[in-house]
């Protein structure tokens, strides 16, 4: 069972990605979080498998969220995920520990692919920001 903390300042974000995470065999969200104090504090009492990190958020936003989980935390897999698809967001998630990128375009079908390539290990950008040539020293895998 994959173990998931969901982390977005949007509650009705939140509750979706929830609802269609929990309809797929394998996958338990066990948490939610409004910001990335909470996440920070979630991941350390529960060590999900995974944890889906907005960026903006405040008063902690994810890069440093993911930054400081990374510190206490290197086997929690963490996936950026935003509204914003360029380069710099993507590379600085990337850079402070992120095992991939989805952007809030994606489809359900393709979040669930993501989570499945970083639990094996690999690094996951979503289709719509994959062109891109990313920050080869962010990109870990």
């Amino acid at each position: 069972m994959i173990r998931i903390i969901i982390v977005d300042d949007h509650f009705h974000v939140r509750e979706a990605w929830s609802w269609v995470l929990n309809q797929v065999p394998g996958i338990n969200v066990i948490a939610q979080c409004a910001n990335g104090q909470e996440a920070i504090d979630a991941a350390r009492r529960l060590s999900p498998d995974v944890m889906l990190m907005d960026i903006h958020m405040s008063p902690v936003n994810g890069i440093e969220a993911t930054r400081s989980i990374r510190q206490f935390a290197p086997d929690i897999k963490i996936i950026g995920v935003s509204v914003q698809a360029e380069r710099s967001y993507v590379n600085e998630m990337l850079r402070n520990g992120a095992s991939g990128y989805v952007t809030k375009n994606s489809s359900s079908s393709e979040m669930i692919m993501a989570i499945d390539e970083v639990m094996a290990g690999k690094t996951y950008l979503c289709e719509e920001i994959g062109h891109m040539r990313v920050d080869a020293t962010a990109a870990r895998g």
